[in-house]
């Protein structure tokens, strides 16, 4: 059985190798709208009735990158615009406006490496409120000073306030590369889905996470098979960081740092 499950691994390590090397060669437009969607999810706020999540994307891109989705660029923004208009209908989010998606370039980025800043922010001016409809399927009430987007139709009242996020720039160095952390925080792992991919056999898929903790910075692990260390010491709980920190992750180091 040993010998099964160490064939078993290898295969998956051959597998997941060869994929990394593809589809690292680029950004793919699929690949954005889904950590788009994954954003949305992951930095909303929840109200007394209504649960907020970003209006505003930031996408950093490498300058190859940006380069090769020049001449559709405008397409793609409303593509992915109506994209993630539709995920909040589907999951019932609620918009101070329009998502507004804005492409940037980013000097330290590679090929195939992009960043994603969201934020949440009320709209200068808003025209007079139509009457509020509900959710298909839902019962017809007020929303108050709520904004809430289908893909078909738009649904407002005057916006309220809402916590515009903007918070100090992270970043990671892993392998002689500057990797932006989000200003939500960001997942370190062996997948693909993880928004900074460690390549090492000894990092677990979902390893270790960043996250903001008020003015500070928190690593935490996420049981990882062969743990976290920050500056040599086993992360047992959410350890604050200082720029300089080395994070030790298997065989690999990424160093945190601030801009």
């Amino acid at each position: 059985m040993p010998v099964l499950r160490s064939l078993e691994n290898k295969i998956a390590g051959a597998i997941e190798g060869t994929f990394n090397r593809v589809f690292r060669s680029e950004v793919r437009p699929l690949e954005i709208a889904r950590k788009l969607a994954r954003e949305m999810e992951e930095h909303r706020y929840p109200t007394l009735s209504r649960t907020y999540v970003p209006n505003e994307y930031r996408v950093f891109l490498s300058p190859r990158d940006r380069e090769r989705f020049a001449s559709y660029e405008d397409a793609l923004i409303d593509e992915l615009a109506g994209y993630l208009l539709e995920h909040a209908r589907r999951e019932r989010f609620a918009l101070l406006s329009s998502p507004l998606i804005e492409f940037e370039t980013d000097e330290r980025l590679g090929l195939g490496e992009f960043g994603i800043e969201t934020a949440v922010v009320e709209p200068e001016e808003q025209p007079p409120p139509p009457a509020y409809a509900a959710w298909p399927g839902a019962e017809s009430e007020q929303v108050g000073h709520t904004m809430v987007f289908s893909a078909s139709q738009r649904h407002a009242a005057p916006p309220t306030q809402a916590p515009a996020i903007r918070r100090q720039r992270a970043l990671v160095i892993y392998n002689g590369r500057r990797l932006m952390v989000g200003p939500h925080g960001a997942t370190l792992g062996r997948s693909r889905e993880s928004d900074i991919v460690i390549e090492d056999q000894n990092v677990s898929r979902r390893h270790a996470e960043l996250r903001p903790r008020g003015e500070a910075w928190v690593v935490s692990d996420l049981g990882s098979t062969n743990g976290t260390r920050l500056n040599g010491r086993p992360v047992r709980a959410a350890e604050p960081l200082a720029p300089g920190d080395e994070i030790e992750l298997g065989s690999s180091f990424v160093t945190f740092e601030l801009e």
